[in-house]
């Protein structure tokens, strides 16, 4: 007989203990907290038929976009596919393997349906949710977890990352008033859950409240920040609002404390790195040697051409850094990608055909100080730029240099109908 989970879901393989890992390694995900890794790993130790921890150490390794983790999902992923399985386990097995394949959009459609029949599959909405982001999905980032919710209730142990998940995707859809509501929710009922303190960050974000941001991520940072591998992303909010008042020492600061000095390494730690600092070399700011240093850490990992979002970042410290040879690896990557058969990812082919390509050459045209190719390159884009993931606080970036490279580039009235576009946007009114 099956043991089953706190909100009634049968759980094959399992015994007591293993369970009681399992559960432990989920919240730690679910809150981005302590090490999900050895925790499901030590629940497989103890049950090593239990399909779900696989399942999980797969996700775990596949969702961070990390080079390293493909190998141990698709290896976990094996061992899942040879074990006895429910029905809700086996459909998460073939998400899995889909994950491992390349192709994103069909996980999903497999997890999208999945959280329809079973709603309180915290981990169908989480991968879920987190594979939406790796999309771009801003609609699916708050549908899929709309459709479930009547399913939960404020007194369940994992309702918070519910309401964090849902206040992400209400505010990438621009329903800042409730994002901020059901976000503030979620970290007054779990203060570890960094996913909700960055949702509520994301709405303060968009709507240029630089102090309330301050404030907000200020108050209790040693809820949000401490064991947690959200705590870069999560001072990389923080480094923008200073930027946006113009505190550009303590943007620095950030910078060289916990958005890289005490960062762990992974991928999208890099990639807040590239972003903070390209938005200072935009400004026009001296960051010394800090491009080199990030170049370094960029170059063992950034021709694997698995993640288009992951490549423009990389070029920016290529360019900035004047590592030529590195920004033609990363193209040549890029190509690569574009003409495969699909085996090596169909969705990221499309991801780097449609924008990736043409927003990595810009970072480095725009280095180059190349501004006219620089807009070329990002004008066609910039309204489909969704396509190749993230979030809208993050494509900001491609805004923030087109502008830029009209103003340079002595394309002003372009610039000014840029800027003013912004504004409005921002909630400022127009300058004349």
């Amino acid at each position: 007989m099956s043991l089953r989970t706190p909100t009634g879901l049968a759980v094959s393989g399992a015994s007591p203990r293993s369970l009681e890992l399992l559960e432990r390694a989920e919240h730690q995900f679910r809150c981005f907290i302590g090490d999900p890794v050895a925790t499901v790993s030590a629940a497989l130790e103890d049950s090593p038929d239990m399909v779900m921890g696989h399942v999980l150490l797969a996700y775990l390794m596949l969702l961070g976009t990390e080079p390293a983790g493909l190998p141990v999902a698709a290896a976990a992923c094996r061992s899942a596919e040879g074990l006895p399985a429910n029905e809700r386990e086996a459909r998460h097995v073939r998400a899995v393997g889909l994950l491992v394949g390349g192709r994103w959009r069909a996980a999903a459609r497999v997890l999208e349906d999945l959280a329809i029949d079973h709603p309180l599959d915290a981990l169908a909405l989480q991968a879920g949710h987190q594979t939406d982001f790796l999309l771009g999905d801003s609609r699916m980032l708050r549908d899929r977890i709309a459709r479930a919710l009547p399913a939960w209730h404020t007194d369940m142990p994992a309702w918070h990352a519910v309401a964090g998940m849902l206040a992400f995707g209400l505010e990438e859809t621009g329903d800042y008033a409730r994002a901020e509501h059901y976000g503030r929710q979620a970290v007054e009922r779990q203060p570890q859950d960094g996913w909700a303190q960055h949702a509520v960050a994301h709405v303060m974000e968009m709507q240029n409240r630089r102090h309330d941001g301050v404030a907000w991520m200020r108050a209790a940072p040693q809820a949000w920040a401490q064991d947690s591998f959200l705590s870069v992303h999560n001072h990389w909010h923080l480094a923008l609002f200073h930027l946006g008042l113009d505190d550009i020492d303590a943007v620095l600061a950030l910078y060289d404390g916990p958005v890289c000095a005490d960062a762990p390494g992974l991928v999208f730690d890099l990639v807040d790195q590239s972003a903070l600092l390209w938005r200072l070399h935009l400004r026009g700011i001296d960051i010394g040697t800090r491009w080199q240093a990030l170049a370094d850490r960029w170059a063992p990992i950034a021709t694997t051409g698995r993640y288009a979002f992951n490549d423009m970042h990389a070029t920016m410290a290529f360019a900035a850094a004047g590592r030529t040879e590195l920004i033609r690896a990363i193209a040549d990557a890029q190509q690569a990608v574009i003409e495969s058969d699909g085996h090596h990812g169909t969705d990221n082919m499309r991801f780097t055909a449609e924008v990736g390509r043409a927003a990595t050459a810009a970072m480095a045209a725009f280095a180059d100080g190349d501004y006219a190719q620089t807009v070329e390159l990002l004008r066609p884009i910039r309204h489909i730029s969704h396509r190749f993931g993230g979030s809208h606080a993050q494509r900001d970036v491609i805004d923030l240099t087109l502008i830029e490279a009209a103003a340079r580039g002595g394309q002003q009235s372009l610039a000014n109908a840029l800027r003013a576009e912004r504004a409005l946007q921002m909630g400022r009114p127009p300058t004349a």
